[in-house]
């Protein structure tokens, strides 16, 4: 096996690491960085290039070039270049192909392994994406890592015998995630986890620039949004006062000769101020304290509890972030690691791990949604909750609905709704060959296995006939700000809806299944016409109900329907008695 690295795969920069002689070191790229833009080009002749190089050529060829493909990965939506298709985790194969060579040349020797690291909230087909890409790069992927636990790894790492609770604030180029860890001596547990996969460095740049693209229409009346070349150039630029406004209260962006019309050439060019540029923001910084709250009220823990605050990702380091947090949590942020290197050390702690370099260490993560199935009426059944340390696997048994069924959709889902439509839908597969029986007899045992790359595997077996099938949950598209901001607020300001519609669901079923019952006795014995209207009445009103979703309608019709069936049933057995007797 040749040389290990932790890679830190970003939205905007990447970074790669290694375990030298139990120190942890930054490998550099081959323009002597510390990070490597996370951006892919093709050329004109026909060459694909990553990294430094393609970021110097993205103006003149920025129609073949690539940036942010990290905020595609796990979905179907492929890049068209020259006519081509290329899948999201094939782009970010060529990125990861470039780090491996560059740490190649570097180190001197062949790197065949690496760890990855992954925001803590991407979805399994994100995960499942980013193993793909590793293994398109030529490299053996040894783990994939949640980017939060990595820095607190890097954190604690020759500090292990430490006690006490962290908070890991990651706000990166395209994704924002934030854990509490709890360390005891050695021990690195995820507590709780949120996050948000659309949230990053990249939107903020946006607003500038949209603010730019703006004013200059109004001054010139010319449409910049139209024109890609000067799209590109303004990119380059609104990023890089966005850094400059980190340390300065203001700038000036200025870009020469961005257009012409009838009367010359125009120039770009006005001062932003810090405050400006805040306004711009404010509200994803604010979106970022309230999930960091959210972790904390999950984690049931109270803010003073946390003893540091991990900031990472080049994002902290705007002034608004620091002082958002630093106002809720009433106590300083921790600078004394790099935002831009921590995970990247992370990863290759990781690795050393893995490897038996590094003892003393044992990782504990958590999965940040419920899993589980839908069953009968529509409701949703957890199999694993969220925030339950990984890898696990956990199991439940659970029965068929119809007499003599041979087959059951399993319908995976992943939420905190207690109506199954409510939730986000991961997978479906279909458990065939199921013993004859009647319902309620047959045992079907669903397992639900999560490694510890957080990709989710489910089975379901029927332990009579020992049948089972399976299925690796990829599902289509990650999770998207609506879906991982509403799941938990939603569960909890619907749950008294929820509860109406689940007790409809339920007398439902109930109704159906007392119906099914009576007419089963119906068939089999003679009873008087006045006796059967009476129960024809009551199951035509108790279908009107259902039809009406009057709950106190039904569960009334359904203690009647019950009176029926038990008066039925006394008559069915004097019957089976007079013939044992005759």
């Amino acid at each position: 096996m040749g040389r290990v690295i932790g890679i830190d795969l970003g939205t905007t920069n990447s970074a790669v690491a290694y375990i030298n002689k139990s120190q942890v070191e930054i490998i550099p790229n081959s323009f002597g960085n510390r990070v490597t833009p996370s951006i892919v080009a093709f050329t004109s002749k026909g060459e694909i290039i990553a990294g430094e190089t393609a970021k110097n050529q993205a103006i003149i060829n920025s129609e073949k070039t690539i940036i942010g493909i990290k905020r595609k990965m796990g979905s179907n939506k492929s890049i068209l270049i020259g006519g081509k298709e290329y899948l999201p985790q094939v782009i970010s194969a060529y990125l990861l192909a470039k780090l491996k060579e560059d740490a190649q040349k570097y180190l001197g020797e062949e790197v065949t392994d690496a760890v990855i690291t992954v925001p803590a909230y991407f979805s399994d087909s994100q995960r499942q994406a980013t193993f793909d890409a590793g293994k398109i790069a030529g490299l053996n992927v040894l783990r994939i890592i949640n980017e939060p636990t990595a820095a607190a790894l890097a954190y604690g790492f020759n500090n292990e015998k430490i006690e006490q609770k962290i908070l890991v604030y990651d706000l990166g180029g395209g994704t924002f995630d934030v854990s509490i860890l709890e360390i005891d001596n050695g021990v690195f547990e995820v507590i709780a986890t949120k996050g948000n996969n659309k949230l990053g460095g990249m939107d903020f740049d946006l607003r500038l620039r949209d603010l730019v693209i703006k004013q200059f229409k109004e001054e010139t009346g010319i449409d910049l949004s139209k024109d890609r070349l000067a799209l590109q150039k303004i990119n380059e630029v609104v990023e890089n006062a966005k850094i400059t406004l980190s340390d300065k209260t203001e700038t000036e962006i200025n870009i020469p000769f961005i257009s012409a019309d009838k009367d010359g050439p125009k120039h770009l060019k006005f001062e932003i101020k810090r405050s400006d540029f805040e306004k711009l923001i404010v509200d994803y910084i604010d979106e970022t304290v309230e999930l960091t709250k959210l972790a904390i009220k999950d984690a049931k823990i109270d803010i003073n509890e946390i003893e540091k605050i991990i900031m990472v990702g080049g994002s902290t380091r705007i002034p608004l972030v620091i002082k958002k947090i630093e106002e809720f949590a009433n106590k300083k942020v921790f600078r004394g690691i790099d935002p831009d290197e921590v995970v990247a050390k992370g990863a290759a702690i990781q690795t050393g791990i893995i490897k038996g370099e590094v003892s003393g260490i044992v990782l504990i993560d958590v999965t940040p949604l419920s899993l589980g199935i839908e069953v009968d009426g529509g409701k949703f059944i957890p199999i694993i909750k969220r925030n339950n340390p990984i890898p696990t696997c956990e199991k439940k048994v659970f029965t068929t609905t119809v007499d003599n069924q041979e087959e059951v959709e399993v319908h995976i889902l992943q939420g905190e709704r207690r109506l199954a439509y409510e939730n986000i839908s991961l997978g479906k597969f279909i458990l065939s060959g199921i013993r004859k029986a009647k319902k309620g007899i047959p045992r079907i045992e669903v397992t639900f296995d999560i490694d510890v790359n957080s990709i989710v595997h489910v089975s379901a077996k029927d332990i009579d006939t020992g049948k089972k099938q399976g299925v690796e949950i990829n599902a289509k598209v990650g999770l998207t700000k609506d879906e991982i901001d509403m799941l938990i607020k939603d569960a909890k300001k619907n749950i008294k809806n929820d509860e109406r519609k689940l007790l409809f669901y339920e007398a439902k079923n109930d109704t159906k299944d007392i119906i099914l019952k009576i007419n089963s006795i119906i068939n089999e014995i003679s009873i008087e016409s006045k006796f059967k209207e009476e129960i024809d009445n009551i199951i035509f009103l108790s279908n009107k109900a259902i039809d009406e979703m009057n709950v106190g309608e039904i569960i009334k019709n359904n203690k009647i329907l019950m009176d029926f069936y038990e008066e039925l049933e006394f008559l069915n057995k004097n019957i089976e008695n007079e013939s044992i007797i005759n």
